[in-house]
């Protein structure tokens, strides 16, 4: 590394230091742009594929109220993406490329969308569980480093908020109803638990990037103080909801002041994260026959653009 390269890295890190937002334009470290690049896409492809398993539920949702609010939030899901995906091109990637990245298996999502949803309840589970462990890393993402990035995490977590409560509702309305009802519920929970748990990546002794990312605030905390603030917020909601977390060892600490909780299977973890998930490869099997199926609206979308702007050019000339 030359001297000039050693010193725009440390004016660079001056900066994160002094908590200054960096922008598209700016100079930055090629890792830093390659963790955002990185981190960005993983973002946007779990809020695409994200889509998946509850667009399956939205005919078979119980009731009129749940269809709009289960297509509303898929929706929003599909925005997220959109502008995940922009943030992530002023970085200096096409939007091909990242979808390109995601078909192939190198570019990977969140490890909770490869398991199936298999009732009405994990409509409730997703929303509650899975919703509520991506705010707890979101919010601080409002934090981040790369303004475009931070911006974008301002108006998503406002609506994955309203998602985690939604399926807070949808637990809450069957653990009130009938005794099947109420199972339905266990039974999602004892599924969803433990992936969710996952949800936060490895433990911070086996995360290659954690340090680094905190370093350059591209991270406010590392994937154990999450997964430990995810815990202690959403054991007393399911203790409101009388429902029993499947972990025999969990147990409130008086001296840490926090719960206690047992080992996550992280041979399953990796084993997700690989590809063997329950639905790896259903899922990027769909994404792939939608990409390629929805081919001619992208070709119709680009040359209806270049005719009206052909048009604009005509009648100034």
């Amino acid at each position: 590394m030359t001297q000039k390269e050693i010193n725009l890295e440390e004016q660079f890190q001056a900066r994160i230091d002094r908590d200054e937002s960096i922008e598209a334009k700016d100079w930055m470290p090629e890792k830093y742009r390659k963790t955002h690049i990185r981190q960005i896409s993983q973002h946007a492809h779990s809020e695409i594929v994200g889509m998946l398993p509850e667009g399956n539920w939205i005919t078979r949702a119980p009731s009129l109220r749940r269809k709009v609010a289960l297509l509303a939030k898929v929706q929003d899901e599909a925005g997220h993406g959109l502008y995940l995906y922009s943030a992530a091109e002023t970085l200096g990637i096409t939007r091909d490329e990242l979808t390109e990245q995601l078909h192939s298996g190198k570019a990977k999502y969140s490890s909770i969308f490869n398991y199936p949803a298999l009732t009405w309840a994990d409509m409730g589970a997703i929303g509650w569980l899975v919703d509520g462990a991506a705010i707890m890393n979101q919010v601080m993402l409002t934090r981040t480093s790369y303004g475009p990035y931070a911006r974008a995490m301002v108006r998503i977590c406002k609506e994955e908020s309203f998602h985690q409560r939604q399926g807070y509702e949808i637990m809450l309305t069957l653990c009130k109803g009938t005794a099947l009802q109420k199972e339905l519920a266990q039974d999602a929970l004892n599924r969803f638990w433990w992936p969710s748990l996952m949800m936060f990546g490895p433990k911070d002794d086996e995360s290659p990037n954690t340090e680094q990312s905190v370093k350059w605030k591209i991270k406010r905390k590392t994937n154990d103080e999450l997964r430990q603030q995810f815990v202690d917020q959403t054991v007393p909601q399911a203790e409101f909801l009388g429902l029993t977390v499947p972990d025999p060892a969990l147990k409130w600490n008086e001296e840490r002041g926090h719960y206690d909780f047992g080992d996550i299977d992280w041979d399953e973890f990796w084993q997700v994260v690989k590809g063997h998930g329950p639905c790896n490869k259903e899922r990027i099997d769909a994404r792939v026959k939608a990409w390629e199926e929805g081919e001619w609206v992208r070709d119709a979308a680009v040359t209806h653009a270049e005719k009206k702007d052909s048009r604009t050019e005509q009648k100034v000339a």
